[in-house]
C-alpha cells in the first residue's frame, strides 16, 4: 500500500513543531520529518523565549491551542516583564529557558501526540502533479504521499555557514543544509531570496567573573506565558550585564578585512534589528559601548550566551574581542560565533492562510517566509498547521486580521507588503495594540481555538468565568461610592495623589495613573476582593477606557473595508482606470479583501475607489448569474 497521510510537515523547529501539533490535533494523520530526533526543538541562538512584541505572540499561540507558551514555562528559568514602566500596550513578557528542558519538554509532547509520526528522513523535494503538491521525494528515493505539505525549513534551504572568510555548506552547526529542496522550489517557479542571520560564541560560566558585573534578578514572583500555567516551579537564576568598550571597538574595526561581512563575501540581508557587533561598531560609531546580556543555557549546563556580541569574524580574533569586555578577560569559549546565509521564499507568494499561490496545498511556514525569531516561527507554523487541517476537511480558511491579534499583524506584513529583510515582530507594527494586549489574549483568542478544537471546553469554561468576573467586578467599582473622609485623604496623599471632596467612585479612583488595584483593595472601608488573575486586565480596562473606546471605533471603520471580499481569481487587467503598475501588483498579491488590497505598497486611494466601483458593477451580474 502507498505511504499517505493528510498533513506531511518538513522541520522539526518552532514552526514544524506547532504545525504539526495543531494539524494532529484538529484530526489530521501527521507526519513530521526531522533530520535527527534529538535536534527537535533546538534553540539555535538565545536560549529564550518572548521579547517586545514577541511575548505577545507567544501568549496568542497559547490562546490559540499551541504548545510554546507552555514548554517556555515548563523550562523558563528567569522571567521579566519588558516595558513595565511604560503604557500596558507594549508590556511584554521574556523568558530564559533551560536549552535541555524546552526540547525534552517538546520531545515528550510530540512522542505522545495521537495522530502524529516523527521520521528521520531528507526531503529532497516535491511531488507536484498539475498546480498541486501530492507528498515528497526522500533522498533515499522513497515516495510518500499526502494531501497537504508544511514546509519549515528554518535556516537549511541552501544554508551556507561563514566564521571569517572561511565558509561551508550547513543548516546549522554539525547539520547539512537542504540543497535539493531549494532547488526543487526554484523549479517550481517560486521566487526566493537570500537572507543572512548569526550567534553569538558560547562561554564557560566558571571562567567568568561576575563580581564586576551587574546582576539582573528575575521577576519574583514569575508571570507565566501560559494561561493554564498556575505558577512557575523552577529554580530562578539571574543573568549579568556588561558592555563592550573603545578596545573591544578598535579590535573590531582592525579586523574588519577578515569580516565576511565586511569584505563582500556575505551578499545576503542581514537583520537589522538585531545585527551583529561588527555592524554595530560600524553603523553606530559615535557609541562608546554596546550592552550585553549573559544568559545562562540552562540548569546543568555550564554553558553562557553573551547575547549582543552575535559575529562572523575569525576564531581568533572573536577570542581577543571577548577578552577585552569587562568580566571576560579570562573567559573560556566553547562554541565559536558565526553567520549563516539561507534562502527564504518571497512571503507575496503566500495567501494569508500561508498555501502558496503557485501550488495548491503547499503550505510554508517560519525562516523560509522571510522571518527571523522563534516566536514569529510558531505562530507560522500553528496557522499552516490550522489551514493545512481545514483544507483536508473541507473546512472554511482560518485568517487572523490586524485588529484581531499580533499573529494576524504578521502574516498581513509579509503576505501584503513582502519583506527585504529579516521581518521581526515589534510592538510598533501594530495600530491597535492596546486591544492585542498580552494579558487579554485568552479573551480574544480562545473561543476560536475552541472552535477550532484546539482548546479544550474546561479551558474556554475558564475564559467565560474571567470574563464574567471581570466585568461583574468592573461594576462593582463604578457603583461603590466613598465619601471624604481625613483617614481616606490622608491614605491619598500618602499614596501621591490628591483628596476628594465629594463622594468618588472607586473606578473613577482607580483611573488616577498613581492608584493601582492593590492601593485600592487597601482604603478605609472597602471591602472589595480583586482575584489575582483578572487585577492587571482590570486596572487596564479601567485606566485606559477612554483610548480602548476610541480605538475600537478605529477597529469598526477598518472591519468596514475588511469585509469587501476579493476574489483571488478577479482578472485586475479588466479593471479600467488602475494603472499598470498597480494592476500587477494586484495580480501578484492576489489580495482577498479591499483592505488587503489597500495596504499593498503603491496602490492609492484612488485605486481603492476604482476597486469598489468595480466591484458594485459586478454585483448586478453575480446576482443575474
Amino acid at each position: 500500500m502507498e505511504k499517505s497521510y493528510d498533513v506531511i510537515v518538513v522541520g522539526a523547529g518552532h514552526a514544524g513543531i506547532e504545525a504539526s501539533l495543531a494539524a494532529s490535533r484538529m484530526g489530521c494523520s501527521t507526519l513530521m520529518f526531522v533530520l535527527k530526533k534529538d535536534s527537535i526543538a533546538q534553540l539555535s541562538c538565545n536560549p529564550a523565549i518572548g521579547g517586545v512584541g514577541k511575548g505577545q505572540l507567544v501568549k496568542e499561540i497559547d490562546a490559540l491551542g499551541g504548545e510554546m507558551a507552555k514548554a517556555a514555562d515548563a523550562s523558563g528559568i528567569h522571567f521579566r516583564l519588558l516595558n513595565a514602566s511604560k503604557g500596558a500596550a507594549v508590556h511584554s513578557s521574556r523568558a530564559q529557558v533551560d536549552r535541555m528542558l524546552y526540547k525534552d519538554y517538546m520531545i515528550k509532547i510530540l512522542s505522545n501526540q495521537s495522530s502524529l509520526t516523527i521520521k528521520e528522513a531528507t526531503v529532497s523535494s516535491l511531488l507536484v502533479e498539475g498546480n498541486s503538491v501530492r507528498g515528497v521525494f526522500l533522498e533515499d528515493g522513497e515516495t510518500i504521499y499526502s494531501k497537504t505539505v508544511i514546509l519549515c525549513p528554518g535556516t537549511f534551504l541552501n544554508g551556507l555557514i561563514h566564521v571569517g572568510l572561511k565558509h561551508y555548506s550547513g543548516g546549522r552547526i554539525g547539520e547539512p543544509a537542504s540543497i535539493s529542496l531549494e532547488q526543487n522550489l526554484k523549479q517550481l517557479g517560486l521566487k526566493l531570496l537570500r537572507f543572512k542571520t548569526g550567534t553569538c560564541a558560547r562561554l564557560d560560566r566558571n571562567s567568568i567573573d561576575f563580581s564586576q558585573l551587574t546582576a539582573q534578578p528575575s521577576d519574583n514572583p514569575p508571570q507565566p506565558f501560559s494561561f493554564s500555567t498556575k505558577e512557575i516551579t523552577n529554580k530562578l537564576v539571574s543573568c549579568y550585564i556588561t558592555y563592550t568598550n573603545e578596545n573591544t571597538h578598535q579590535i573590531i574595526r582592525n579586523n574588519l578585512d577578515k569580516s565576511p561581512l565586511y569584505t563582500g563575501i556575505i551578499k545576503a540581508t542581514g537583520v537589522r534589528y538585531c545585527p551583529s557587533i561588527e555592524d554595530k561598531v560600524v553603523k553606530f560609531s559615535d557609541k562608546v559601548r554596546h550592552q550585553i546580556f549573559l544568559e545562562p543555557e540552562g540548569l546543568s549546563t555550564e554553558r553562557i550566551y553573551p547575547n549582543g556580541l552575535s559575529t562572523s569574524l575569525p576564531e581568533e580574533v572573536q577570542l581577543q574581542m571577548i577578552h577585552s569586555v569587562k568580566g571576560l578577560e579570562q573567559a573560556r569559549v566553547i562554541e565559536f560565533g558565526y553567520g549563516i546565509e539561507h534562502s527564504v521564499v518571497d512571503p507575496t507568494q503566500l495567501f494569508p492562510t500561508l498555501e502558496t499561490k503557485l501550488i495548491r496545498n503547499l503550505f510554508l511556514a517560519g525562516q523560509i517566509n522571510g522571518t527571523t525569531g522563534y516566536e514569529e516561527a510558531a505562530a507560522q507554523g500553528l496557522i499552516a498547521g490550522i489551514n493545512a487541517a481545514l483544507k483536508v476537511q473541507s473546512r472554511a480558511p482560518f485568517i487572523l486580521d490586524r485588529a484581531t491579534a499580533y499573529i494576524g499583524v504578521l502574516i498581513d506584513d509579509l503576505v501584503t507588503k513582502g519583506t527585504n529583510e529579516p521581518y521581526r515582530m515589534f510592538t510598533s507594527r501594530v495600530e491597535y495594540r492596546l486591544l492585542l494586549r498580552e494579558n487579554n489574549a485568552d479573551i480574544r483568542l480562545r473561543k476560536l481555538g475552541y472552535e477550532l478544537g484546539l482548546i479544550s471546553q474546561q479551558q474556554l469554561k475558564e475564559t467565560q468565568q474571567k470574563k464574567l468576573v471581570l466585568k461583574e467586578t468592573i461594576n462593582k467599582l463604578r457603583h461603590t461610592m466613598i465619601s471624604a473622609s481625613e483617614e481616606l485623604n490622608q491614605r491619598l496623599i500618602s499614596y501621591g495623589t490628591s483628596p476628594i471632596r465629594n463622594k468618588t467612585s472607586l473606578e473613577q479612583l482607580l483611573k488616577r495613573p498613581q492608584i493601582d488595584w492593590r492601593l485600592i483593595s487597601q482604603l478605609p472601608n472597602v471591602h472589595l476582593t480583586i482575584p489575582e488573575n483578572i487585577a492587571r486586565e482590570l486596572e487596564i480596562e479601567v485606566k485606559y477606557e477612554g483610548f480602548v473606546k476610541r480605538q475600537l471605533k478605529e477597529v469598526e471603520r477598518f472591519r468596514n473595508i475588511e469585509k469587501i471580499r476579493l476574489s483571488p481569481d478577479l482578472d485586475y487587467r479588466k479593471v479600467c482606470g488602475l494603472s499598470k503598475e498597480i494592476q500587477e501588483k494586484l495580480m501578484q498579491v492576489k489580495p482577498l479583501t479591499l483592505g488587503q488590497a489597500s495596504r499593498i505598497s503603491g496602490v492609492t486611494p484612488a485605486a481603492i475607489s476604482i476597486l469598489m466601483i468595480y466591484l458594485r458593477k459586478l454585483e448586478p451580474q453575480k446576482n443575474t448569474e
